[in-house]
């Protein structure tokens, strides 16, 4: 009887939208205005709420946004923390992965670099139930493709 009473409650959605926005930077203006403003959503309500949720982050680092648009104007949305390959060039101070990841390597990264990242990703929704070790292995995987080789200490 719950999972009746669970599909009556549920509000019809418009739409998904999925947004890179700053952290503590959202404003009304491109992107996050068009996106918002083709399906009437408060445009003000959405800065305020993403900017507070936001603050404790450094300005300018890429928020990856969900925004869950209902038929009666109303939204909902979730922000996931920056992408594992931001983190990872970040630790690493490059710019950009190699061209030819496997045969250039760029720099190099600690392991005590990636379990610091997973500990930050393990915060995500998607990421909380999984083990750190495999988020480690998934971090690992991905400095390998932009040739940042991972050693167990810098010199």
């Amino acid at each position: 009887m719950a999972a009746a009473k669970e599909i009556l409650l549920r509000r019809p959605v418009a739409a998904t939208i999925r947004l890179t926005v700053p952290a503590g930077g959202a404003r009304p203006a491109p992107p996050v205005g068009p996106a918002l403003g083709q399906y009437r959503l408060n445009l003000m309500a959405f800065c305020k709420d993403f900017n507070a949720r936001t603050q404790k982050y450094k300005p300018d680092t890429p928020m990856a946004v969900t925004i869950t648009a209902f038929k009666d104007n109303s939204f909902e949305f979730t922000v996931k923390s920056p992408s594992v390959s931001w983190y990872v060039k970040k630790a690493a101070g490059v710019d950009k992965g190699s061209t030819r990841p496997g045969h250039l390597t760029v720099t190099t990264l600690s392991v005590r670099h990636v379990y610091e990242i997973a500990k930050v990703k393990q915060t995500d929704p998607f990421c909380q139930y999984m083990p750190l070790e495999s988020i480690c292995k998934s971090i690992i995987g991905t400095a390998n493709s932009m040739g940042i080789k991972i050693v167990q200490d810098l010199e």
